[in-house]
């Protein structure tokens, strides 16, 4: 039997900043048009902080090491993902220098892969842009944020109804930037695809404004990858939220989702 699609849309924006230091991307083997290759795919989307072109620096070095590594020797499983984001911290440490804006510059990363042949995904991450899986249109997985607020959660002693536009939200307790003690979160395991999953990699400037239900009533509307991300997108930009953070997203879909069909006849 051939291997389920895997379709692809991505989308960066500069939002209420002055400058964007979102950066994402993806590599994929197989005709390119078509998504229908059976060979690995790596989708990587990185989050920059530093100011002054610090951030900026950080998540395209980043996303560029990932997708240079993952191209050289493609392939999904947990220690490959583990090394692709150590390689992506290094390169960012290496790219650091005392004397310009660089010095302080540090990034996100979500890297996620997948091998359509075996229907298996894979992906980890440092910091606090999000992936989230999708199974009949709802959220079934979702990485766990490296916050000083997610560490109050996890500690019970914040309130999750406080967490969008919370300052503590935006304070980092891990991200790419440092060789001491650096330790990303990869999934153990791969995670077994059904037909119709669907994947949304996102920088917090994305999901912090969109709640879970409007992620999946969105994805339940929508007959593409972009057309899913295009209605979340506009839904941000009517928000006109002051100073609205750069957002981005990644939006992949194994197979062709029939959940809509399923709904549309309940």
């Amino acid at each position: 039997m051939a291997p389920e699609p895997v379709q692809i849309a991505m989308s960066s924006r500069t939002g209420g900043r002055a400058r964007n230091e979102d950066a994402c991307g993806h590599w994929r083997s197989g005709p390119a048009a078509t998504g229908d290759g059976a060979g690995p795919v790596c989708c990587v989307l990185a989050d920059g902080a530093g100011g002054h072109g610090g951030g900026d620096v950080a998540s395209q070095t980043a996303v560029a090491t990932v997708l240079e590594a993952f191209a050289a020797d493609p392939g999904c499983d947990a220690a490959r993902i583990r090394r692709l984001i150590h390689l992506a911290n290094e390169a960012v440490v290496a790219h650091q220098r005392p004397s310009d804006a660089t010095r302080d510059m540090r990034s996100t990363l979500v890297v996620w892969a997948c091998d359509p042949g075996r229907a298996e995904a894979i992906w980890g991450h440092s910091g606090d842009s999000r992936l989230y899986g999708f199974r009949d249109g709802r959220v079934v997985a979702q990485t766990r944020d490296h916050s000083l607020y997610q560490a109050l959660l996890d500690a019970g002693i914040a309130d999750p109804s406080q967490l969008p536009g919370n300052p503590q939200r935006n304070v980092l307790i891990a991200s790419l930037g440092s060789l001491d003690g650096f330790d990303p979160d990869v999934l153990a395991h791969p995670y077994r695809m059904e037909p119709g999953d669907a994947f949304l990699i996102c920088s917090d400037g994305f999901w912090d404004p969109v709640a879970d239900s409007d992620l999946e009533a969105a994805l339940q509307r929508a007959d593409s990858p972009q057309a899913w991300i295009d209605e979340l997108e506009q839904s941000i930009i009517r928000q006109d939220r002051a100073g609205q953070d750069n957002f981005s997203a990644i939006a992949i879909w194994f197979g062709t989702p029939d959940f809509r069909t399923r709904i549309a006849a309940a």
